[in-house]
């Protein structure tokens, strides 16, 4: 469990404030405080947490594992953050499958933030065996006035399927920002779906997926923006494209108001030879050019 752990978890995680553990569809280990607090869900199936308010600086960690071959782990978990909180939450999942039967994990988050409550949501994927591993997270966030959500997802590899959905609504002055990036080779298949309703004034959205598809694999980027007010969006899609993967973008912004300003951005395509060559003379080998313009274009 701790190699995977240290994959998909950024910190020590006994250092953090509090944390839950899931591994194969239970939890194995909990931490909590006086500002934090954690209940399980009646059915078992997740748990909720509640952020007192006027918490400053928690961090929550809630990791799962899977390391038997054929499970199907579906969990739903709900965060309730007090006016003026102030945290950080890390999530993930880390698959370990070398047996045939399909290994699959199904996240569902929700999100509800009080007034001027501020959120860092750090989320990574990761599999590693030869077995096939499935991601299907799905996040919702409701954000009050003046709140701040920022949310960080990342698929380091060995993700063979994974569908990701994010749907927000958004209250006056309310901030959300999306930072994704993504990988994908041989036969891989990755979906994302981000919809953003700006429902208050001066609510603003800033959305980015960064990716890279190598070899056969498919990727999807659609998001759907909808400014219903006096607001603010800028959504941006860059992707590099290898050998015989595929790549669709697909963005959307619809305004409802007159006042509403809204952006698109997207851009697919290969490595730029120029940027190979200047590497290549400083010494790298071409498979190590690829790799350093890879790691920096996703960082």
């Amino acid at each position: 469990m701790s190699s995977l752990l240290d994959k998909i978890i950024n910190n020590k995680i006994e250092e953090a404030d509090s944390y839950n553990i899931r591994e194969n569809g239970k939890t194995v280990k909990r931490k909590e405080n006086e500002y934090i607090k954690i209940v399980n869900k009646p059915n078992s199936k997740g748990i909720d947490i509640y952020v007192k308010e006027n918490t400053l600086f928690g961090i929550i960690d809630i990791p799962v594992i899977i390391s038997e071959s054929g499970i199907k782990d579906v969990v739903y978990n709900d965060f309730h953050i007090g006016e003026n909180a102030n945290v950080i939450i890390v999530a993930g999942c880390g698959i370990h499958n070398i047996k045939h039967k399909t290994s699959q994990h199904d996240g569902i988050h929700r999100f509800y933030l009080s007034k001027n409550s501020k959120v860092r949501y750090v989320e990574k994927h990761y599999g590693e065996g030869t077995g096939n591993k499935i991601f299907n997270p799905i996040t919702e966030a409701y954000l009050e006035e003046g709140s701040t959500l920022n949310i960080e997802t990342v698929q380091i590899k060995g993700v063979d399927k994974t569908t990701r959905i994010t749907k927000a609504e958004l209250q006056e002055n309310a901030t959300l920002t999306i930072n994704e990036k993504l990988y994908t080779e041989e036969e891989q298949y990755a979906k994302t779906d981000f919809i953003v309703n700006l429902n208050g004034e001066n609510a603003s959205a800033h959305v980015t997926s960064r990716s890279v598809a190598t070899e056969n694999s498919y990727q999807e980027f659609t998001s759907d923006v909808i400014g219903n007010t006096k607001s603010f969006a800028h959504v941006s899609c860059d992707a590099i494209i290898k050998e015989n993967a595929q790549v669709k973008a697909i963005p959307i912004i619809y305004a409802k108001d007159a006042s509403a300003n809204l952006i698109h951005e997207a851009a697919i395509g290969k490595i730029a030879g120029q940027q190979l060559t200047k590497l290549m003379t400083l010494g790298l080998t071409l498979k190590e050019a690829e790799k350093m313009i890879i790691e920096g274009f996703l960082k």
